[in-house]
């Protein structure tokens, strides 16, 4: 019996949702002892809210802001969350036989601060970030984009591709809303391969 991947998430999912929770990405490799199912998590809209809530208590409080290897507290799932939720779902995905063939090894964590972006959803949470993305074909002859996200509605994406450093300088001279970027690259999400978040530090 093959891996049913929409069953398996539709567990996940459920058992997120009752946990404040929601299912980042889902992945599954390997055969025979070396299985591995990954699930990435983060806090759902709801969670995300409160602890922005906490955050900026905490700024207006003059509390220090989590340092950077603490930046998984900053997505809202801690190692408390990842190992609950693991916990949980690895019962129920046990008591349902849900991943046939016996032994396989299951990781729970955040996305970290270089997450993919798969959803549309996605996108647009994250307009204005900086993005690495690979097409599945060409636009204007390249598959390799890095630059920011501008617009996203639900089937495209704009992408200002920044311009190196030397270019920038030049740039500086330019209007002020001109940072640098050369005009947006419009993207067809269908078209988009891979696509992650670039960590701005």
């Amino acid at each position: 019996m093959p891996f049913d991947e929409a069953h398996v998430r539709a567990i996940a999912e459920r058992i997120a949702d009752s946990s404040g929770l929601e299912i980042v990405e889902l992945e599954f490799h390997g055969g025979g002892k070396g299985r591995v199912l990954r699930v990435f998590i983060e806090k759902n809209a709801e969670g995300r809210r409160t602890l922005e809530q906490q955050l900026a208590a905490a700024v207006q409080a003059g509390e220090k802001v989590p340092a950077p290897e603490n930046w998984d507290r900053l997505a809202g799932v801690t190692h408390e969350d990842c190992a609950n939720y693991s916990r949980e779902l690895g019962t129920v995905l046990d008591v349902e036989d849900a991943i046939p063939g016996g032994q396989y090894l299951l990781e729970v964590s955040s996305p970290g601060l270089d997450r993919k972006l798969v959803k549309p959803a996605d996108f647009q949470r994250f307009s204005g970030s900086k993005v690495k993305i690979m097409t599945r074909e060409p636009v204007a002859g390249n598959r390799h984009f890095e630059g920011r996200l501008r617009t996203v509605d639900d089937t495209r994406i704009a992408l200002a591709i920044e311009s190196g450093k030397k270019k920038r300088k030049q740039n500086k001279k330019l209007a002020a809303d001109d940072d640098g970027a050369q005009p947006a690259v419009e993207l067809e999400l269908s078209n988009v391969e891979r696509a992650r978040l670039v960590p701005e530090i």
